[in-house]
Formats: C-alpha cells, sequence, structure tokens
C-alpha cells in the first residue's frame, strides 16, 4: 500500500516552515510536523520529555524519531529549497504592464527587499495577483517532492 496524503497538507507545511522551523511527512500517517528548532535541540541532548508542557512532549518524541533516522519522516523541501525570493523575481517578470514589473523588480534588490515589495503590492493593488502566484510556485514545488518521494497525492 502506498502513502496518499492531501496536497494542502504538503503546502501547509511548506508554508510554515521557518529559520527556527522544518516540516516532515510521517510516512506512517501522512500527516506533516513542524519540528521548531528548541524540541529539535531538546531531542539532540537527550532531554527528559517530562521537562516539557503536555502539548509539546509529542514534538519532542517525533524530533528523537527524527534525530534517531528511524526512517518513518521525510523532511519537506526546506525554507531554502523554496527560496521565496527566486519567486518574487519571476512574478516580477512575470507581470504584463513593464513599468511595474521594472519597479517592483528593482524594488526587490538588497536589503529589506521583502518589505519593499510587500509594501509595493499593496500601493498596486496586486497583492491578491502575488498571493495566488506564490500559492501556485508552492503547489508545484509540493508537487513535485511528492512525485520524486514515490507519494501519492490528493488535490483538495
Amino acid at each position: 500500500m502506498s502513502l496518499r496524503v492531501k496536497l494542502e497538507d504538503i503546502i501547509e507545511g511548506l508554508e510554515f516552515q521557518s529559520d527556527e522551523s522544518q516540516s516532515f511527512l510521517d510516512k506512517r500517517t501522512g500527516q506533516v510536523v513542524l519540528i521548531n528548532e528548541e524540541e529539535q535541540n531538546a531531542a539532540e541532548d537527550d532531554e527528559p520529555i517530562e521537562d516539557f508542557p503536555d502539548w509539546q512532549q509529542d514534538q519532542v518524541r517525533i524530533a528523537k524519531e527524527i534525530i534517531d533516522e528511524t526512517g518513518d519522516y521525510i523532511p519537506l523541501p526546506s525554507k531554502f529549497d523554496i527560496h521565496e525570493y527566486s519567486i518574487m523575481e519571476k512574478f516580477c517578470l512575470s507581470l504584463n504592464d513593464s513599468e511595474m514589473s521594472d519597479t517592483l523588480y528593482s524594488l526587490i534588490k538588497g536589503s529589506g527587499a521583502f518589505r519593499r515589495f510587500k509594501d509595493a503590492i499593496q500601493d498596486y493593488g496586486i497583492a491578491d495577483d502575488w498571493y495566488n502566484y506564490r500559492n501556485n510556485a508552492l503547489r508545484e514545488i509540493a508537487i513535485e517532492w511528492c512525485q520524486a518521494n514515490a507519494i501519492e497525492f490528493e488535490n483538495s
């Protein structure tokens, strides 16, 4: 029996990652779990699970399984694999209005690029277009990841 997951769960797992957290797919259940740095450090340091609040104990236990390489968890593409900056560049270049495209493209250069970009898409009234574009890019990344890992998915 092959593993079947909800594509939306994979996409959500991609969206919630940060510098301090990583998402994994539990191959036994098809569930996506997010492990933060504190939970990973606790598992690496073999801290007693009882030292954590009830709500966090399962997460530390899962982090321990991941670190022990039980083979039950597959890491989702990290935020570095996703490279949201590249998605922003492609969005800027995809715009039909060349002046807007050029302006946005120049705004995403250098420090503070994400903030300037988000402000500009609000000013131009194209925030919904950006979020749809970004969601489609994440969907493609999720599909490619599922295919590369021989994971069946269902669109929801």
